[in-house]
């Protein structure tokens, strides 16, 4: 079935996904995977610690599994409602929450008859599990449950290599001229074709038994060497089949050959939910062709945008948290794509009514620059530039004074560096003067940088790389370009900016008291 034509594809959606999925038409989606934030770990979720996620995920938790239930349900009528009459829908989930999504799945799917599998894909090795105070089995797995809308459905099997047990054990005969395995099958059948109980190369099948192949189909498989004549008087001559003729074994519902993504892994861009490709180009190849449309509404880094690009399946992103879209689109970009970007911020305006962490986070990947691993008690440094390191703070505030310049100077010292970089919407007259007085007594630079030329020199770069060209940053003064030097480079070139280590990120709870400490400042 074609893409609807009035359903836009590319478009990778920074918003709640309640509302992005309110706005999608009926019956347009052909394949829908989604891995929303897991039961099992309340804290873990708040994956970017921006102000978005807080917001979405503060109070999901008040009465437990109920309100879990409620949340979820509300999403999954209308992916329900997307997708088309031959569509599927993959619910990444955990085992401390999957029976009753599967119970709330069978019901938005009217019938128990629309459950296709239930998926168990290992993501970790055996290990020691205190959570249960080794008082149960460890958890080493994942739970998808696929679904789909009616009785037919995009299916493509999927085989995979037989292991080495298997191989020596069927197919124990080698070939010695070309090296090939095979084994050898039966060119009998219980019933008959015809007249079949002939006799060929002076042998008849045996009792109760008829050959499968007419004489001369038996003559031409002969002529081919695809047929051993026994050496015995009364054997029955048999088919070779040749292992690297076989497709292999028919995937089944325990995957335990995708491993997750580790620390080290090329494509890891440190979000820590982060699922590996293999996993969704598994998924993708089996239940969508190339061209249908791909929807995934919990899109974390974009790692099924990515895979749905790279197989030419048409797609579409969405995600709360403005890091994590920024992360989609340059990822997206280095497969040659030019996403449509919904529901970012574009303009100073847009910015001055970000929360404080979106704002910050905003600043930071503007500039593809590293986030500082703490969003609190982050000693006045909340990312780094690109490549030289160098401590970025960025202020919400207009007339950002000689105190603020005076207290990031501390900051730089304490990091070690001899310049920084200091963003806010404007500087008083007193910021400029101690940012000069640093340099010219104590040899430590402060570049005072303005939220409007950040906002300016970006929509220069997105200009540029629409059009396939270097942006031509010739009239940026040098201290802006300390910013901007990873746009010097073609865009295949430039480096994802990560979100903080997860080691070093802070509770929810911190997060949320931190984000209104701030709001109360700001007002």
């Amino acid at each position: 079935m074609n893409p609807v034509a009035y359903l836009e594809t590319g478009v990778l959606i920074c918003a709640d996904n309640l509302k992005a999925l309110a706005q999608l038409p009926a019956d347009c989606i052909d394949l829908i995977y989604l891995d929303p934030p897991f039961f099992s770990n309340r804290h873990y979720e708040v994956i970017w610690g921006d102000e978005a996620e807080i917001r979405s995920f503060e109070d999901r938790w008040e009465g437990d599994i109920e309100n879990y239930l409620d949340w979820m349900e509300a999403r999954l009528l209308h992916l329900h409602r997307a997708l088309k009459p031959t569509g599927s829908l993959f619910l990444h989930c955990d085992p401390n929450a999957s029976h009753y999504l599967k119970v709330a799945c069978d019901r938005i799917f009217k019938s128990r008859s629309r459950f296709r599998s239930e998926i168990a894909w290992k993501r970790s090795s055996a290990h020691s599990d205190t959570k249960q105070g080794r008082m149960a089995p460890g958890s080493i797995h994942d739970t998808i449950l696929f679904y789909t809308k009616g009785d037919t459905w995009t299916w493509n099997p999927i085989y995979l290599p037989y292991d080495r047990e298997y191989i020596e054990s069927h197919y124990r005969h080698v070939e010695p001229e070309t090296g090939r395995r095979y084994r050898l099958g039966d060119l009998t059948a219980g019933k008959p074709g015809g007249e079949q109980q002939f006799e060929w190369q002076g042998r008849k099948p045996y009792p109760g038994r008829h050959w499968a192949y007419t004489r001369e189909k038996l003559d031409a498989m002969l002529a081919e060497g695809r047929i051993v004549i026994p050496k015995k008087p009364d054997g029955v001559p048999e088919y070779k089949r040749y292992l690297d003729e076989m497709p292999g074994v028919p995937l089944q519902d325990i995957w335990t050959d995708l491993d997750p993504v580790n620390a080290r892994a090329r494509e890891r861009r440190g979000y820590p939910t982060q699922k590996p490709e293999a996993l969704l180009e598994r998924i993708l190849r089996m239940s969508s062709d190339e061209g249908q449309i791909v929807l995934d509404p919990f899109c974390g880094c974009g790692t099924t945008v990515a895979v749905a690009e790279r197989l030419g399946r048409q797609w579409i992103g969405i995600d709360i948290s403005p890091q994590a879209v920024e992360i989609m689109k340059q990822r997206v970009q280095k497969l040659g794509a030019s996403p449509t970007i919904y529901g970012l911020p574009t303009s100073v305006d847009d910015l001055r009514k970000l929360g404080h962490f979106d704002f910050q986070h905003w600043i930071i990947e503007r500039v593809l620059g590293t986030q500082s691993p703490r969003k609190t008690a982050d000693m006045g440094i909340d990312g780094y530039a690109f490549f030289t390191r160098y401590p970025i703070q960025v202020k919400q505030r207009e007339r950002v004074g000689r105190n603020d310049v005076d207290n990031f100077e501390t900051a730089i010292r304490r990091d070690g560096s001899d310049k920084g970089y200091l963003v806010a919407f404007s500087f008083t007259k007193g910021a400029y003067e101690e940012a000069a007085r640093a340099k010219r007594s104590g040899g430590l630079e402060v570049v005072l940088v303005k939220v409007e030329d950040i906002v300016r020199v970006g929509d220069l770069v997105d200009s540029a790389d629409r059009d396939g060209r270097l942006p031509d940053l010739s009239r940026e003064t040098p201290d802006l370009m300390g910013l901007f030097n990873a746009f010097e480079r073609p865009p295949d070139d430039r480096p994802f900016s990560l979100p903080p280590r997860k080691d070093a990120k802070p509770s929810m709870r911190r997060l949320v008291e931190s984000a209104r400490q701030e709001e109360s400042q700001l007002f």
